[in-house]
């Protein structure tokens, strides 16, 4: 007996058909995926290309079932060509590794390695201030100094150094010496004929010291414009006292008055200084500093003996010192403000 087809049968071919065409768009999507995916990934991910390259030949080889093996074989050799990243090819392209470069050498003729310079110079002036028994006779006064040296490197350095400092007399010292050199001038001395001594008035002095010394320097290591460094340093010293009294003089006819020295005395001696400067520079690439500078300075002085006020009457010492406290231990601090360059 002839039957039709029932409605079961035609829904279950229907429904075998749909999910073999669903299956089939469902591959070809997901082999368009990874092609796409493989083709947009960095070319220095060499691991991940090769399974790229096989889905896309294999997509190739099944897309194009009317090209010929020979078309098929020069485009997987033109693909393969355009997805090399195999570890020789990736290592061509790489830049070579970074060089290391140790610190930088500035050396050349008045540079050390370091950048500074190798030669330095000063100059200053201040004023000079006697401090222990060099106070009692002594007075604050000027001084000034100049010099210049060698730096082995930005913190050590050693200088040789010219330096002179100036002082006043106490009004004691003035006086006393006054009482002096008037002891002994009686009146009849004076009025002998001629006259054997004259009295002393309006008695006046200074005192200096010049010395040569060499100073190791060590500056300190700081940011910015401001710096900071130490100084020792020893050498030689002298020292000079000068007495004077105002005296008449004449020029072509016209009279003028001038201090004349009337009694000289020296001392020569090692002597040794120590202390501390601040610099600040006067801008950042400029190698000119200011300084303010601060010392103090010991003058190791043999004494000497002589005759003083206080002693003069009852000795009668007629030596030739009547001035030794110019060879006592000199003591004082040199304040210095000038430019280092």
């Amino acid at each position: 007996m002839h039957t039709n087809p029932s409605f079961f049968g035609i829904a279950c071919r229907a429904a075998a058909f749909g999910f073999f065409m669903a299956g089939t768009v469902s591959l070809m999507q997901a082999q368009s995926t990874s092609i796409d995916s493989t083709l947009k990934m960095p070319l220095f991910l060499a691991s991940e290309s090769a399974p790229a390259d096989s889905a896309a030949a294999s997509y190739s080889s099944s897309s194009s079932s009317s090209s010929s093996s020979l078309s098929s074989d020069a485009s997987d050799s033109d693909s393969g060509a355009r997805f090399n990243l195999s570890s020789a090819a990736l290592d061509s392209s790489q830049p070579p590794p970074r060089r290391r470069y140790g610190r930088p050498n500035y050396s050349s003729g008045n540079t050390n390695p370091d950048g500074s310079d190798k030669y330095f110079g000063l100059a200053g002036f201040g004023l000079t201030l006697p401090i222990g028994d060099t106070h009692f006779y002594e007075s604050p006064s000027y001084g000034f100094q100049f010099g210049g040296g060698r730096n082995f490197n930005k913190n050590v350095g050693v200088g040789l150094q010219f330096d002179y400092d100036h002082f006043g007399l106490q009004g004691a010292t003035l006086s006393n010496q006054t009482y002096i050199y008037n002891y002994g001038c009686t009146p009849a001395l004076q009025n002998a004929n001629p006259p054997q001594c004259a009295l002393v008035s309006g008695l006046g002095g200074n005192n200096h010291v010049w010395s040569f010394t060499l100073n190791p320097t060590y500056t300190l290591a700081t940011e910015g414009s401001a710096g900071a460094y130490l100084v020792v340093g020893g050498g030689f010293y002298h020292k000079v006292t000068n007495f004077t009294e105002p005296t008449t003089e004449y020029y072509y006819g016209y009279a003028y008055q001038v201090d004349a020295n009337v009694d000289h005395y020296t001392s020569n001696a090692a002597g040794v200084n120590g202390g501390f400067g601040l610099t600040w520079k006067f801008s950042h690439f400029s190698s000119e500093r200011f300084y303010m500078e601060a010392r103090y300075v010991f003058m190791a002085n043999q004494g000497r003996t002589g005759y003083t006020a206080a002693n003069v009457a009852t000795t009668g010492y007629s030596g030739y010192d009547a001035y030794p406290a110019n060879s006592h231990r000199t003591t004082y601090i040199p304040v210095k403000f000038g430019i280092r360059f």
